[in-house]
């Protein structure tokens, strides 16, 4: 008998979703239900409004085909090293995701912003910890943008996830992929999820080159599109990132890891060391699956896949038990 353990689960339907969002209510230029609308056109079921130190749940948005999550974006920033000059502030942006919006109604109108402590990580850490009573799950935006290196990343502990690519971040100065971020982190033992957004602000009119929507998604597997089924699958962590190329399977069976995609040109796994599994295709041809047999040393793997224009899809990072793959959920559960 075989052994399978699907890394996206092979039941439920794949959502389409911008994780990371602002509107008129801090620095975006759309209304909720306007880029609600503009989303939704665009084959989106998902969106998390992430306003600048504004936490809101946009209820009214609710519908059968539509989930807006709860949520707000806080920042620790150092202190101005330039008087009035922020393009030289290190800065932690950090994305709360309510698990549990009908909970802590009257505390969470309160906006719990975290004190400007840059560079204190006990305090970082026990913030996101304490925000975790109130049903939060933080997501460490942007590093790159941020201005911020190893030293300002590897001592946090206790986040959801992080962005491996942010859109918006990508016009700003080609600072949207954070590859080499995440695999430092995991391999200082810090099993989070990565997630692709946008970041939108909606600056510039759709269709204009500058516009920063529908660039950078997540594909989250869910068993239906209500709130809490697409809250149970990110903290499951069954999704995928992408800006454009699907991951449709990705399964391990006896010892075997399984990889199907869109049409793309390369297909690699990653893993803890410099060492790694691909499948390329030939100049003028695509892949659409790959095979590769686990060795059992590879401590973590996650694949990433590159299509013609450039463009790449990124699953989690899976942990291995020799050549079992370990399926770990995030814990909501306050240290």
């Amino acid at each position: 008998m075989s052994n399978k353990v699907n890394l996206i689960p092979e039941t439920g339907t794949f959502y389409k979703a911008n994780l990371h969002c602002h509107t008129i209510h801090s620095d975006g230029r759309l209304t909720p239900e306007e880029v609600k609308k503009a989303y939704m056109d665009e084959g989106y079921s998902v969106v998390a409004y992430t306003d600048h130190r504004r936490y809101q749940w946009h209820r009214e948005l609710m519908a059968d085909n539509f989930v807006a999550l709860a949520a707000c974006e806080v920042d620790i920033n150092e202190h101005f090293k330039v008087p009035g000059d922020f393009s030289r502030v290190k800065t932690y942006h950090i994305n709360l995701y309510d698990s549990k919006p009908e909970e802590f109604q009257e505390e969470k109108k309160e906006s719990p912003l975290p004190e400007i402590r840059y560079g204190d990580y006990h305090y970082i850490n026990g913030y996101i910890n304490r925000m975790k009573e109130y049903g939060f799950f933080a997501c460490y935006n942007h590093p790159y943008w941020s201005l911020q290196n190893y030293d300002d990343y590897k001592n946090l502990r206790g986040f959801w996830g992080m962005e491996i690519y942010n859109y918006g971040c990508e016009h700003d100065g080609l600072y949207g992929y954070n590859p080499q971020s995440y695999d430092e982190m995991l391999r200082l033992g810090n099993r989070l999820f990565c997630v692709s957004t946008d970041d939108n602000h909606n600056s510039f009119p759709f269709g204009d080159p500058l516009c920063d929507s529908f660039g950078g998604f997540t594909m989250i597997k869910a068993e239906k599109l209500t709130y809490d089924s697409i809250v149970d699958a990110l903290l499951k962590g069954n999704f995928y990132s992408s800006m454009g190329p699907e991951i449709k399977e990705l399964y391990v069976e006896d010892g075997v890891l399984h990889v199907k995609t869109s049409p793309v040109e390369k297909i690699y796994v990653l893993m803890e060391g410099r060492n790694c599994y691909k499948k390329l295709a030939k100049p003028g041809e695509t892949v659409t699956e790959a095979s590769f047999a686990l060795a059992g040393s590879e401590t973590y793997i996650r694949v990433t896949c590159q299509d013609g224009r450039g463009l790449r899809a990124d699953s989690n990072a899976y942990e291995l038990n020799g050549k079992e793959p370990v399926l770990r959920a995030y814990d909501m559960h306050v240290l």
